[in-house]
């Protein structure tokens, strides 16, 4: 579902179609609900008397947020975070639906030159490709380094 509306949104409306911009744009539509419910519930943890305490010292509404709930909340924000990241690091249908291609033979550009302006934008309007597609390629190859790529680690004991 997320890959459909994702290529509703970016893939036929904009110009980078098949981009990491709109690949990444997708992955963060996918884990948006995850983080804005563990945010909730995080902030909805904190006890009353932390808010009531804090008002009764004269902060304001926002002094309370910016020094008592978001500080309490944070341990909570942040697994949501890393569900969330935890998640969107295992889809592969969406970004495949977005057009992921099955071979990627170039690295994108860099994000930093070393000229004027330094930043360089043109990495998130090129190809990508997803690791599961990238491993079947390296599998399917009858030479022996691609075998090699595609071998998971050996860790030593």
């Amino acid at each position: 579902m997320y890959g459909l509306l994702a290529l509703g949104l970016f893939g036929i409306s904009s110009a980078s179609a098949r981009s990491i911009l709109s690949a990444g744009l997708t992955l963060a539509l996918l884990i948006l609900p995850v983080v804005i419910v563990a945010t909730r519930e995080a902030i909805r943890g904190i006890p009353r008397s932390i808010r009531e305490g804090s008002y009764a010292l004269g902060a304001t509404q926002w002094q309370t947020v910016k020094d008592h709930i978001l500080p309490y909340s944070s341990a909570g924000i942040l697994t949501g975070v890393i569900i969330g990241m935890a998640r969107a690091i295992g889809e592969t249908a969406p970004i495949i639906t977005i057009g992921a291609l099955t071979f990627i033979a170039f690295l994108p550009a860099s994000p930093i030159s070393g000229e004027f302006p330094f930043l360089n934008f043109e990495w998130l309007t090129s190809p990508f490709t997803v690791m599961p597609i990238q491993m079947f390629n390296w599998t399917s190859r009858p030479e022996a380094a691609f075998h090699q790529n595609a071998r998971p680690p050996v860790l030593c004991s």
